[in-house]
């Protein structure tokens, strides 16, 4: 019997290892898929997107939910057939990726025949009350053959023989029922050097409550008892040909209710009702993200020794003495289950959770990385790798780094006491002051020739363009980078002025992101591709009073401040 067992799991775990390994294994879900969290999730989900905490929040993931058949055994004092049928139903749903807990309803209908003949049959009430001759008790008895050979009961003090016994060989029928609530530990999915797996290897035990009516096929289809001595174990060689003369000799019916424990236990539809424990170990082979098929062997142990209808030991002729250990059942399945649930991922038992982890350490997509910190050794707004000259502080230099010199007089505008010097001036001092062949009384004669200083940026820069995008888009058209390029021209020449970058709108979420996202365009256009500081720009977005998709520039007035930088209000909305 342990042998067919053992060949069914062999053959079965090979036909499923056939189909499991044939799968694709795929990667895990996108962490940054709103759609996947659970409104509850949601505030973690937004802080691990905006960069304020490092965990990504939970998915909601499938319930699972699985029917099965197999082979179901009792474990008891009368030898189980092995091709008993099991059906079986649960439903099962993760709580992380390694604990689940499972609901599970079992039915099984188990058979047995003893192959050895029975003795102390008398103290069983299912065979005592339906045999003719339940035979006599000694105090110290023992079996001899006599004339004839027939087995009789001596008396070691008298000598005495009984009359002699039955032939008896025990069978029963039992219909087993439970509903057991489980704990599964997945034990294979953590992998450190593959993303998923086609296979699950679990372990689960839990506990529950069993049913079960037993009875025993005791009496022919005439009422009578059996002749069992035409089948006595000695007439066969084997127990399969014992096994076989005896199905052949019981007409199944299974009539008469073996013994159990009345009315001292709880009862349920009428039958016998125990507490039970269960164990068990199972494999799942996946078919595709829906479908996976399971082989998986467990244990029921339940406090009684009825489930085969037979607790006397054999050989105790004097005293009604129990046999000391309970029944238990095994029930052996293999089984289809099917994942259930729209916007979830799979039952996180079948995902990685190093799957995030690795995916972020190889791409970095949502990782917060420093931001690049390029060198300006002189700080006058140009990089050090685009910078022709290391110019003194509070010096305006021109796109290259390189300090103005207005007119051209060899002394930068920084040093230069007289901003514009004719070239009838020139050559001129240290200070940039020229030589004059004519004196010039005051400041009338270079009228037109100095620029004079203003500290009125919205004068110096004078009005600004606007920049138009597309309805509902965040790119920048060609047009609008051309309009960009003149005003960072301008923003080279006048290093102390800043940017007011103003987006429109804000009824909606939808709105205020997309103003967002236009003025983050822009403001990244003139960081990325003219080189100018984004310390020169003011951030304003959601305002009101202007066109959705327009973004207007202004030079900020003297003393005007505010953010070069905010966060994305809305991040599960931003576009790109």
């Amino acid at each position: 019997m342990a042998s067919k067992k053992f060949l069914f799991l062999v053959v079965s775990f090979c036909l499923l290892a056939s189909f499991g390994y044939s799968q694709r294994v795929g990667s895990s879900y996108d962490v940054k898929d709103s759609s996947l969290v659970p409104g509850k999730r949601m505030p973690q989900h937004t802080e691990f997107l905006n960069g304020q905490y490092n965990f990504p929040s939970k998915p909601r993931n499938q319930w699972e939910i699985g029917i099965k058949g197999g082979l179901f055994q009792v474990s008891g004092d009368i030898p189980a057939q092995f091709v008993s049928p099991g059906f079986g139903a649960h439903v099962r749903k993760a709580f992380g990726y390694i604990f689940s807990l499972r609901l599970e309803y079992m039915y099984g209908i188990g058979k047995g025949y003893s192959f050895r003949e029975a003795e102390n049959y008398a103290k069983n009430p299912a065979w005592g009350a339906n045999i003719a001759n339940p035979g006599q008790r000694y105090s110290a008895p023992r079996a001899v053959t006599g004339a004839g050979g027939v087995r009789q009961i001596v008396s070691s003090a008298t000598g005495l023989t009984s009359t002699p016994l039955e032939h008896i060989f025990y069978n029963y029928k039992t219909k087993v029922q439970d509903l057991s609530l489980e704990g599964v530990v997945t034990l294979n999915n953590v992998r450190f050097h593959k993303s998923k797996t086609g296979f699950n290897i679990y372990g689960f035990a839990g506990i529950g409550g069993s049913v079960y009516d037993t009875k025993v096929d005791a009496l022919n289809a005439d009422g009578g008892k059996y002749g069992f001595q035409a089948i006595s174990q000695a007439a066969y060689k084997n127990r399969r040909d014992f096994i076989k003369n005896m199905k052949d000799l019981l007409d199944g019916e299974y009539e008469t209710a073996a013994e159990n424990q009345g009315d001292r236990r709880p009862k349920l539809f009428g039958n016998t009702f125990k507490p039970s424990g269960t164990v068990g170990m199972g494999v799942a082979f996946k078919l595709s993200n829906r479908l996976n098929l399971a082989l998986e062997d467990r244990w029921t142990f339940i406090k009684d020794d009825l489930l085969d209808g037979q607790r006397w030991q054999e050989h105790a002729w004097g005293d009604a003495v129990l046999t000391r250990d309970f029944d238990s059942y095994n029930y052996l399945s293999l089984g289809l289950n099917i994942n259930l649930g729209a916007k979830s991922v799979e039952p996180l038992w079948w995902l990685n959770p190093l799957d995030y982890a690795y995916s972020e350490i190889r791409n970095p997509r949502l990782m917060r990385l420093p931001k690049p910190v390029l060198p300006d050794t002189d700080a006058d707004g140009v990089t050090d790798q685009f910078d022709r000259e290391q110019t003194p502080a509070g010096c305006p230099v021109d796109s290259h780094g390189v300090s103005l010199d207005t007119d051209g007089d060899g002394v930068p505008d920084c040093k230069d006491k007289e901003l514009i010097t004719p070239t009838t001036c020139q050559p001129v001092d240290a200070d940039g002051v020229g030589k004059c062949p004519v004196p010039c009384p005051d400041e009338k004669c270079f009228e037109g020739y100095i620029k004079k200083g203003n500290n009125d940026c919205a004068t110096t820069m004078g009005a600004l363009p606007s920049v138009s995008f597309k309805a509902g888009s965040n790119k920048l058209s060609d047009d609008a980078k051309a309009v960009l390029a003149t005003v960072a021209a301008k923003l080279r020449n006048n290093p102390g002025c800043k940017v007011v970058v103003v987006g429109y709108c804000s009824s909606n979420k939808k709105e205020q992101q997309l103003s967002w996202d236009h003025v983050n365009a822009v403001i990244n256009y003139f960081v990325d591709k003219e080189g100018v500081s984004q310390d020169r720009f003011i951030f304003n977005y959601g305002q009101e009073g202007g066109d959705c998709n327009t973004v207007d520039l202004r030079a900020a007035a003297e003393g005007e401040d505010g953010p070069n930088k905010v966060e994305p209000p809305h991040p599960n909305l931003r576009k790109g």
